[in-house]
């Protein structure tokens, strides 16, 4: 196969990039002629902007990818080509060997029941305060209205909220990486990038529904995501599942149900609005599931850490989201409202924090205590939300939206019990057969 040499590879990347953003602008401006911007439908004008700006991150990466792959990165030298390494194997070594791979540099501590109890508390907590936080400012940014003087006015710019807490994600666990001994990272970072983007749509979706939708309905329809999780891994995986996962996944469709019936009244609009919050969610539980299954594709290909995994899916975001913003101009807006609004900033911080500070507390729960827990943890977390977010912002619960949301965790601890069981089940049958043979 003929070579690319390495400065027309570069150039051929730099044009690509250069003519993806034009036409981005092209389509961008005649979008508006389409759908009316500040109408019911306008969230759909800013998906497209937003599509448009990670293409013109997303295209030139793959001419720069699929054309080093024609090259032998490991004799060529060079930052540039140590850069490219990083993109297509995951790291700059020329040889990674199975001891560097399989070395933790760790040794074994066994913790006692009360120092294990300890660790749970700050676990928990941890999860808790930096969550339930996060939900509130969250709620707060996108529905509430600043005020500056006489003047009064919304956020609406979901998407500088997602860079604020992507970056700052990525600052927590690369200084994490950087004070801990990780295994050597071999997850080529390009594929990073496909869960990166469907991890900030879904980020977005998150956002922008909170502008049709209560808080309380999207915290319920999280809960859920078991659903298009259970579908993606069956049309993706050719999962199979036992019955009493699809049990638990219909009494979570009957909870959501019954749930958005006794609260229809919750918010006002028209049924566009409703529409649109309804599209919205669908987008959001759609995006989700695919990341949590191509993540899980990659930890069982490349065996990265939590962290390492937090770290480059924190990275590609940045990249994504910070191109489209600057397409958009949404750093000069963001940055305008801020100077009007100081308060605005309070919150973006207080945000971007509780949500970084809240990845790594997941991390650390899974690793000691496993999904279970976490599972139990976050659930608890999720009713305690809606309970805060009723008492904060008044949001109706009639007696039919209190039974759906009582459905759809009892379904989900039920889940979690016979899992559990399953599990048990499966260890002692393993056991007794060994001990036959």
């Amino acid at each position: 196969m003929q070579k690319c040499p390495g400065a027309t590879l570069f150039a051929l990347v730099i044009v690509t990039g250069i003519a993806t953003w034009v036409v981005s602008l092209i389509i961008s401006n005649a979008t508006k002629f389409i759908i009316d911007e500040n109408g019911e439908t306008s969230w759909i004008l800013r998906f497209i902007y937003t599509i448009l700006g990670y293409t013109t991150v997303f295209l030139p990466c793959y001419v720069l990818i699929h054309l080093s792959k024609r090259h032998n990165l490991h004799t060529l030298g060079g930052c540039q080509w140590r850069l490219l390494r990083l993109i297509l194997t995951g790291t700059t070594s020329d040889i990674v060997t199975e001891a560097e791979v399989n070395s933790t540099g760790r040794t074994s501590n066994v913790e006692t029941l009360y120092q294990k109890a300890i660790s749970l508390f700050y676990c928990c907590a941890g999860l808790q305060a930096s969550y339930l936080l996060w939900g509130i400012l969250q709620e707060k940014i996108m529905t509430r209205e600043y005020t500056d003087g006489d003047k009064i006015e919304r956020f609406t710019d979901s998407q500088f909220l997602v860079f604020v807490n992507r970056i700052l994600a990525f600052l927590f666990s690369g200084i994490y990486l950087l004070l801990t001994y990780q295994n050597v990272h071999r997850t080529p970072l390009y594929k990073y990038s496909f869960c990166s983007v469907s991890n900030t749509l879904s980020s977005w979706c998150q956002y922008e529904a909170l502008k049709f939708v209560s808080f309380p309905t999207q915290v319920l329809a999280k809960s859920a995501k078991v659903i298009p999780v259970m579908l993606m891994g069956k049309l993706v995986s050719r999962a199979q599942y036992k019955n009493y996962e699809y049990t638990t996944a219909v009494l979570i469709s009957v909870g959501m149900t019954a749930f958005l019936l006794g609260s229809g009244g919750d918010k006002k609009g028209n049924n566009v609005t409703t529409v649109s919050g309804a599209v919205l969610l669908c987008g959001y539980l759609i995006f989700d599931s695919f990341t949590a299954n191509w993540q899980s594709a990659l930890f069982k290909e490349h065996k990265p850490s939590s962290v390492q995994m937090m770290c480059g899916v924190n990275l590609m975001s940045c990249l994504f989201t910070s191109a489209s913003l600057i397409q958009q101009g949404g750093f000069f807006y963001s940055l305008s409202f801020a100077s009007r609004h100081p308060v605005f900033i309070m919150d973006c911080l207080l945000t971007a924090i509780s949500s970084a500070t809240g990845q790594l507390f997941i991390f650390a729960t899974i690793s000691k205590f496993g999904p279970v827990v976490f599972t139990i943890i976050m659930t608890v977390r999720q009713g305690l939300s809606i309970l805060l977010s009723c008492l904060l912002y008044q949001h109706h619960l009639s007696s039919m939206g209190i039974l759906g949301v009582f459905i759809v965790f009892l379904a989900i601890f039920l889940r979690i019990y016979y899992a559990q069981q399953h599990k048990k089940h499966k260890l002692e049958g393993t056991e007794l057969s060994d001990s036959k043979a």
